[in-house]
């Protein structure tokens, strides 16, 4: 795929059918004759199945931390959907909740180093999962608008954090020592910096915080789960899983 003349390398498991209904589907989308005032309102017609599952079951993560003190830290934002999803679900369950800050670490320019740990598949390579130049600019705005859709609009409740993440939650942490984090969501793909921030964060877990992950047992990024593995092992948590996703999964911490 390319945009702006940069290749942005992604992987799909999509038939050739499935791609081309997509493209066609893409058409329907731009050429859509909703004026544009009520576009925004009618995003549903537009949404996969997919996409309405990742929702689902970043929903269904989201309601089990509402009781939980501390932060939401995800790990790989890349567009920022889920930063975006995380601000409308603390408006609609917790809207005067200004301490539950949401932070979004990522490179904005895709994997910085590959282990090899992570596997052969050709995706799982230096710079897979870019996005395009400045994207993290647009990303601000985006987040600036969904904030002033909630009460208390005048307090920055979300930060994102550029840089590898292996290294900047470290730096982070030190600088916010106070800070607790109730939901950690991973979706850094590969074993490194999964690992490293794993270490990371532990000590400000707290019992009910949920560590959600977007890739385990997934044999094209062997990594994520290996991480996993080697920080806690795999038999001291339930690993718990929904039907909206097929390797989306969970762990809270008793």
């Amino acid at each position: 795929m390319r945009m702006a003349d940069k290749e942005i390398r992604i992987i799909t498991n999509a038939s050739e059918r499935e791609k081309e209904l997509r493209n066609s589907f893409f058409n329907l989308f731009r050429d859509c004759p909703i004026p544009p005032n009520e576009r925004l309102n009618n995003l549903s017609l537009f949404m996969s199945r997919q996409a309405l599952s990742n929702l689902l079951y970043m929903e269904f993560l989201y309601r089990k931390i509402v009781d939980v003190h501390g932060i939401i830290c995800e790990f790989g934002v890349r567009w920022g959907r889920n930063l975006a999803l995380f601000e409308s679900l603390r408006g609609i369950y917790e809207p005067f909740n200004y301490g539950r800050k949401i932070v979004g670490f990522d490179t904005f320019s895709g994997f910085p180093t590959i282990h090899t740990k992570d596997g052969n598949a050709t995706i799982a390579s230096k710079g897979s999962f870019s996005v395009t130049k400045g994207y993290e600019d647009y990303l601000r705005q985006v987040l600036d608008y969904h904030e002033q859709e909630s009460p208390i609009s005048h307090i920055k409740k979300y930060e994102l954090v550029k840089g590898d993440a292996s290294k900047t939650i470290v730096k982070y942490l030190d600088e916010n020592p106070e800070t607790i984090i109730a939901f950690a969501y991973f979706d850094m793909d590969i074993y490194e910096p999964t690992f490293k921030c794993l270490e990371a964060i532990e000590n400000h877990l707290t019992r009910g915080s949920v560590i959600g992950f977007d890739e385990l047992n997934l044999h094209a990024f062997p990594g994520e789960t290996l991480a996993l593995k080697e920080f806690c092992g795999l038999n001291k948590y339930h690993i718990r899983r929904t039907p909206l996703n097929p390797f989306c999964a969970y762990v809270v911490i008793g």
